[in-house]
């Protein structure tokens, strides 16, 4: 893009004027009416009494330069000059390609852009926790880069000319896996328990499961291991006595690997003796809230105690029969 499209040179003149003639530093482009040079692009606009005008079409930062305006009057000659500049819009040429790099190491961005006036570069990482930019320069060098500073890094060239141009580069940080959570779990015997493990890694982990140091694979009856990029799930359909006790997830990469540790244990579900006695203690407990201080009151109070303890008798028989 070039501003301006075209290059208008305008040379005001009166009637004393007997010749006119444009010229580009020593090149006659018109004398007159008369086209001298053989550039399409150069026109005549206009030849009168007030007004000898050129215009240059489609510019060129190769028309750059001085134009000069030659006159004759009363055999003496005159110029007026005037040097075009021709702007450019910026455009970025040159720029480093995405690139994947282990933490720790450093990485070196290149971003190169032309334009006139030449264009001011700057670097800004996209993120949220990112503020401002983060080199005002060609070249962004970053020294033991980690984890968070991975993700897209934006180029910007700018002159005022228009709007600026941006490009991004995709950095991409490999670090070894990290298990962010890993929690044991109760379950009743014969009901459906899960165990899982996060791990953050990049590339991501792959998962594998251990019982007293027999890995678990899918083929295991009951047993369903299911793997996502970052999470894996151990499901138990059916628990069983045998199925309690430690298991031990490892999360592994090519940068290395890691592994906790995630305790199944058995959950016990409250029988049907274990809510009679809750019923029975209930029952016995006198309430005492505001106003218990007289026998009334705390007849009154058994009274809605034994109401409140019938359905729940009723509900014990049931299950037991």
């Amino acid at each position: 893009f070039l501003k301006p499209v075209t290059g208008l040179q305008r040379c005001t003149i009166d009637n004393r004027v007997t010749r006119v003639a444009w010229l580009n530093r020593s090149t006659i482009l018109y004398a007159g009416n008369d086209k001298w040079c053989l550039d399409p692009r150069v026109v005549l606009l206009s030849n009168t009494q007030t007004q000898y005008s050129i215009e240059i079409q489609n510019v060129d930062v190769y028309d750059e330069g001085p134009y000069t305006c030659s006159v004759q009057t009363d055999n003496h000659p005159k110029t007026s000059r005037v040097h075009l500049i021709v702007q450019v819009s910026p455009k970025i040429v040159e720029i480093s390609s995405d690139i994947s790099i282990n933490e720790g190491n450093n990485i070196s961005l290149t971003c190169i852009a032309t334009g006139r006036p030449e264009p001011t570069v700057t670097w800004r990482h996209i993120s949220p926790k990112a503020v401002g930019f983060v080199s005002e320069d060609e070249y962004l060098e970053i020294q033991g880069i980690t984890r968070e500073q991975s993700g897209d890094y934006e180029c910007s060239a700018s002159n005022d000319v228009a709007a600026p141009v941006v490009r991004r580069v995709k950095v991409t940080v490999n670090y070894p896996p990290y298990i962010s959570e890993a929690k044991g779990t109760g379950v009743p015997v014969g009901q459906k328990g899960t165990l899982q493990c996060e791990a953050s890694a990049v590339p991501s982990a792959e998962f594998q499961w251990y019982k007293d140091d027999k890995r678990l694979t899918e083929g295991k009856k009951g047993v369903k291991v299911e793997n996502r990029p970052f999470l894996s799930k151990l499901i138990f359909f059916n628990v069983s006595e045998h199925d309690y006790g430690n298991y031990t997830c490892v999360a592994s990469n090519k940068l290395g690997h890691t592994n906790a540790s995630i305790m199944l244990f058995e959950l016990n579900e409250p029988t049907s003796s274990t809510l009679l006695q809750e019923v029975k203690t209930t029952a016995l407990t006198p309430w005492k809230g505001p106003g218990a201080v007289s026998e009334v009151n705390n007849s009154t109070s058994r009274r809605a105690g034994c109401i409140w303890l019938l359905p729940l008798l009723v509900l014990h028989l049931l299950l037991k029969f």
